[in-house]
């Protein structure tokens, strides 16, 4: 393993591997990726691969925009197809409260340049024939929403980081971060050895935290655990099956190869690092709302299930940017189930801060008059 890079970023899921390979289109050869596992293997792996711009901030919305544009020309980029089906998003909204909440983030998403529809109960039912909608007040649908395959995004962001020269050292955990004076990172310690660096980013996704502890840095990303299910195979006459989110209980689900993958976040659940799946939540809680919500699932038996990590913050906004009073420490984290989606443009504007930086090689009071 090398002992000295230009950056280092401690974790090898969709984020970090995405400012990697951001950094190296730019010209940035030297950097490291430290993942404690295998590439993809974390949170990235286990995700859905949803891929929304439907959201309430005019920032999620550009960083979901920017995303789909690269996820569009994602093999005309890496080579590498993400299997990316703009199959929409359709938001359902149970009360007029919901319903006024999706009408304002509509006209937000319009003045953005996003084309999303308000749509009548006729039109749901011509896009899902067999979904229940008796007590759907209303829903927004955006075509170019869609879904991609997890594992080749990272297999695409991997291979063309390493062409641009990053090293991405697999088993390799961080078990130790020291600065020099005046806060200024200087060495990572790993369970492969040292190594020295003037700039560090804390893309660890649910185990960011524990990243910060090593640095005496308090990170408010709280692991959680989420659910998928996959169903037995089911025949069906649509051809673009969108993701659908019930908003009131969380629920969603949408076609996934010859079945469905769906879940609900569990509003008991309780955080902490456990990926083990909770079959009791299944029977207890989720099977009745899938069921309520598109009867189909009536029939259909269960063919596999995992469990996978958000990493969720008070707010559930993504905390990102340089640590006031730690020079050239980074975080990327924190995105509350939003990584994955918005990790094309979390890539280019953290690789443009970070080489911002390195450009113009300024003092920390240069940095606090320039900001």
């Amino acid at each position: 393993m090398k002992n000295c890079a230009e950056v280092v970023i401690i974790g090898g899921g969709v984020v970090g591997l995405s400012i990697a390979y951001h950094l190296g289109e730019m010209g940035y050869g030297d950097v490291v990726v430290l993942e404690k596992d295998h590439i993809g293997f974390g949170s990235t792996g286990k995700c859905a691969g949803g891929i929304r711009q439907q959201f309430s901030t005019e920032l999620n919305i550009k960083l979901s925009m920017e995303s789909v544009k690269f996820f569009e020309n994602f093999e005309k980029i890496t080579g590498i197809s993400a299997d990316f089906h703009q199959n929409g998003y359709l938001l359902l909204a149970i009360n007029e409260n919901e319903f006024n909440c999706l009408r304002k983030n509509l006209e937000l998403q319009h003045k953005l340049g996003l084309k999303v529809y308000l749509l009548s109960s006729k039109e749901i039912k011509e896009i899902i024939p067999h979904l229940a909608i008796e007590d759907v007040f209303g829903a927004t649908y955006c075509p170019t929403d869609g879904f991609a395959d997890p594992s080749s995004v990272i297999q695409g962001f991997a291979s063309c980081a390493r062409r641009y020269g990053v090293k991405i050292y697999e088993e390799t955990k961080a078990v130790g971060i020291e600065f020099i004076q005046e806060g200024r990172i200087k060495k990572i310690h790993t369970t492969r050895g040292d190594i020295e660096t003037p700039k560090l980013v804390n893309a660890a996704g649910p185990y960011a935290g524990e990243v910060g502890n090593m640095m005496g840095l308090y990170i408010p990303v709280h692991p959680l655990r989420r659910h998928i299910f996959f169903t037995e195979p089911y025949d069906m006459a649509e051809s673009k099956f969108p993701m659908v989110i019930d908003f009131h209980t969380g629920f969603w689900f949408r076609k996934e190869g010859s079945g469905f993958i769906f879940g609900m976040r569990n509003p008991k659940e309780k955080e902490g690092f456990d990926t083990s799946v909770d079959w009791d939540f299944l029977t207890d809680t989720l099977a009745y709302v899938a069921i309520q919500r598109f009867p189909p699932f009536a029939d259909l038996g269960i063919q596999n299930a995992w469990a996978g990590l958000h990493a969720d913050t008070p707010d559930f906004q993504a905390i990102l940017g340089e640590v006031p009073g730690m020079e050239g420490v980074y975080l990327a984290c924190g995105f509350s189930g939003h990584g994955f989606m918005h990790s094309p443009a979390v890539g280019k504007v953290m690789a443009q801060l970070i080489s911002c930086l390195l450009y113009t090689s300024p003092s920390p009071r240069d940095l606090s008059t320039s900001r």
